[in-house]
């Protein structure tokens, strides 16, 4: 007698979830069948779901983000970092950079970047050479906050790099810079991809009493007033703060270290809904680029969604003209569209352009819709149970 196992196990491509183990005789039962219960089978519906799920063509994508203090000298430096730990996506912040421009940065990364100060300020977005071509629009909002929308195999990802005041600055910055973040959220459609990643310059804190449905309990230390902040516009957009939901070793969750200070404050957002999609997020250590700042980076994959069936082309009902009265109709509807005439023009492509308007008004035109094989109409469940029913008495004989 085999055993089966129902430990839990965790689900890390569901944040905070759980599922269940089930092993290979749950679903085909210990003779190799499928297990019924009654007429119906035992996960069913669960099985053609995983068939599905492993048919849909996905991408997978790591995304990142970094304060880099400043691009100025960097830029080599960045590439080969990205090159190295495989990042597809960056956004960077505290760029440093003047204009709104685009630019090679080496090792066939681009980097898209704002900025109106060389001295303070500047964000900006590093793609790999081969998302490039798939860009379809750039937002450069202000010199703290700029998107990018990208199309991945049929799938629409908003890319969205903040870099928020410090603790220090001015209320009135402060709100200005989340309202800049709250109209970029506000212009992307629901149905689309949305990744933030952000220097948000505040600590969210460590658990999530109260706040379950925005964040996970895997923060550092105390939440600040700043950190509240980034937790609000969390649920006023319905987003997760991806950091929090994964639990690693406090060395893989420190973005930012300065002297005795050991914090949390680069933060990577994707809608809640698009969680499953996350599998592993923490902070990438060994490296130089930044001085004080670190690395954040998140493996996404994006399931593509199956392409429709394109519609037939619609046709021309010439099939009616076998029954006498139609084609004498389209006969009496042609020469009125020919003046009359009873010898065509010698213009044989706008008479045959009248025959076929015609044609499709007096006539009609065909759905479009693909339709089934007439000859396997009657191939259904209760048709299989039937034979299978014909061909066990006849063996029994």
């Amino acid at each position: 007698m085999r055993i089966v196992s129902t430990n839990f196990i965790p689900d890390r491509s569901r944040p905070g979830l759980t599922t269940t183990a089930i092993g290979a005789v749950d679903l085909q039962g210990a003779g190799g069948n499928w297990a019924t219960v009654g007429r119906r089978s035992r996960g069913g519906r669960r099985v053609r779901r995983q068939r599905e799920k492993r048919k849909a063509k996905s991408v997978g994508l790591r995304i990142g983000t970094l304060n880099v203090g400043t691009m100025t000298g960097k830029g080599r430096e960045l590439a080969d970092v990205m090159e190295r730990r495989k990042v597809d996506i960056l956004c960077v912040q505290e760029t440093r950079w003047k204009g709104s421009k685009a630019r090679s940065i080496g090792a066939g990364f681009k980097l898209f970047y704002y900025g109106v100060d060389s001295k303070r300020n500047g964000v900006g977005v590093v793609l790999k050479e081969e998302f490039v071509r798939n860009v379809l629009e750039v937002k450069r909002v202000s010199d703290r906050v700029m998107s990018l929308k990208l199309e991945i195999e049929g799938v629409m990802l908003n890319v969205v790099s903040g870099y928020a005041p410090q603790v220090g600055c001015e209320l009135e910055e402060k709100e200005s810079f989340w309202s800049e973040l709250d109209e970029v959220m506000e212009s992307i459609p629901t149905g689309e991809r949305v990744v933030i990643g952000a220097d948000f310059n505040g600590h969210v804190g460590e658990g999530n009493t109260g706040d379950e449905e925005v964040m996970g309990k895997f923060g550092v230390k105390e939440r600040n007033l700043e950190g509240q902040m980034v937790v609000d516009f969390a649920k006023r957009m319905d987003m997760g703060v991806v950091n929090t939901y994964f639990q690693k070793r406090e060395e893989h969750r420190v973005t930012y270290k300065s002297g005795g200070r050991r914090t949390q404050v680069d933060y990577i957002l994707c809608r809640r809904g698009n969680l499953k999609e996350i599998s592993d997020c923490k902070v990438v250590v060994g490296e130089s680029v930044a001085r004080q700042h670190r690395m954040v980076v998140c493996r996404m994959t994006l399931m593509v969604c199956k392409t429709k069936r394109s519609m037939i082309e619609k046709k021309t009902k010439w099939w009616k003209l076998k029954k006498e009265e139609c084609c004498e109709e389209f006969r009496q509807k042609l020469r009125q569209a020919l003046g009359g005439q009873v010898v065509l023009p010698d213009d044989w492509e706008t008479t045959a352009e009248v025959i076929r308007e015609t044609g499709r008004k007096v006539l009609g035109v065909s759905s479009g819709r693909r339709k089934e094989d007439k000859e396997t109409w009657w191939w259904t469940w209760t048709g299989l149970k039937r034979i299978d029913r014909n061909t066990r008495s006849y063996s029994a004989e």
